[in-house]
């Protein structure tokens, strides 16, 4: 007995084999990503590839490569005579449907989270629009707007208006649409940042007697700063890229009055000089614009103790 456990304890410990669990794991996790990485690659990254090769390129519609031409194609791009004009009309349509998504998104989520009795049909109603296709919807409100077949044609010819017709009510009336469609979206959103606020906070804010106006001011709005870093951003990132809502509606008109940047990139690459240099250079811009307004954003929603 005591020469064997001598022996036992003389004896070094085999080196434990790795499971198969533990070589598996890495492959199997590399396997399960390798369909999403794929699908990056094919959808996001070589179409960005080709992006930035044709905005340095020559390259005409039906010609394809001609050869380099940076950096001629921005300076092109810059020099169009509606660039300016359509960077100030997608600013101006992105300020004010940004105001009026987020804070209407904001006003029915208090709504539908106080109600009891008409919760559910609330909710309903209010996200049926977002079902509808933008594209779908757009054509939609386009025979609403028609002064010929729409519901208002007899109104619109009696009185002398048009939906479309003037810059202004183009605006307006594309705004509308959009308010129309996504607000049910946006108050989903807003609605679950909602319901992730203890009540525990709401509960001690009215034993110290706050008022309603203070509970929204000092504890609904910051604890919602992660949700409104996330809304905003989506919103504004959105109307930023606005295309199918103005090319369905008003096709940039009236006198281009309604002229998009991404309607923009369209014309000058299908319409008129057919020119996909320069239509890239464009869209080059527009993505570095956006990388700087996102970034800016997500600054000015950190936390104090973040920044």
């Amino acid at each position: 007995m005591a020469f064997s456990t001598i022996a036992r304890r003389g004896t070094a410990p085999r080196a434990s084999r790795p499971s198969r669990t533990a070589l598996g794991g890495p492959v199997q996790g590399w396997l399960y990503a390798l369909p999403t990485l794929l699908f990056v690659v094919a959808l996001f990254l070589i179409p960005l590839l080709l992006v930035l090769q044709m905005s340095g390129s020559d390259w005409p519609l039906l010609r394809g490569n001609q050869g380099w031409n940076f950096p001629e194609n921005y300076a092109d791009a810059v020099d169009l005579r509606l660039f300016w004009d359509s960077i100030w009309f997608t600013l101006k349509y992105t300020i004010i449907t940004t105001v009026l998504l987020i804070g209407l998104g904001l006003g029915l989520a208090l709504l539908v989270q106080e109600s009891t009795a008409w919760k559910g049909f609330l909710r309903t109603s209010f996200l049926i629009p977002s079902a509808l296709g933008l594209a779908s919807a757009s054509l939609l409100f386009y025979v609403l707007y028609s002064p010929f077949a729409g519901p208002f044609a007899g109104l619109m010819r009696q009185w002398g208006f048009t939906f479309l017709g003037t810059p202004e009510g183009a605006l307006w009336s594309t705004v509308f649409l959009i308010v129309w469609r996504y607000a049910g979206f946006y108050m989903l959103l807003l609605l679950v940042g909602l319901q992730g606020i203890p009540d525990d906070v709401f509960e001690a804010a009215r034993i110290d007697g706050a008022s309603r106006w203070q509970t929204f001011r000092h504890i609904t709005v910051p604890l919602l700063r992660p949700t409104f870093a996330l809304t905003i951003v989506l919103c504004v990132t959105g109307s930023l890229l606005a295309f199918d809502q103005f090319y369905i509606l008003t096709k940039g008109g009236p006198d281009n009055s309604t002229m998009t940047v991404v309607q923009l990139i369209y014309n000058v690459a299908f319409q008129g000089r057919n020119n996909l240099g320069i239509a890239a250079a464009l869209s080059v811009i527009v993505l570095l614009a956006l990388i700087v307004i996102n970034v800016i954003q997500l600054r000015a929603f950190r936390k104090p103790e973040e920044a």
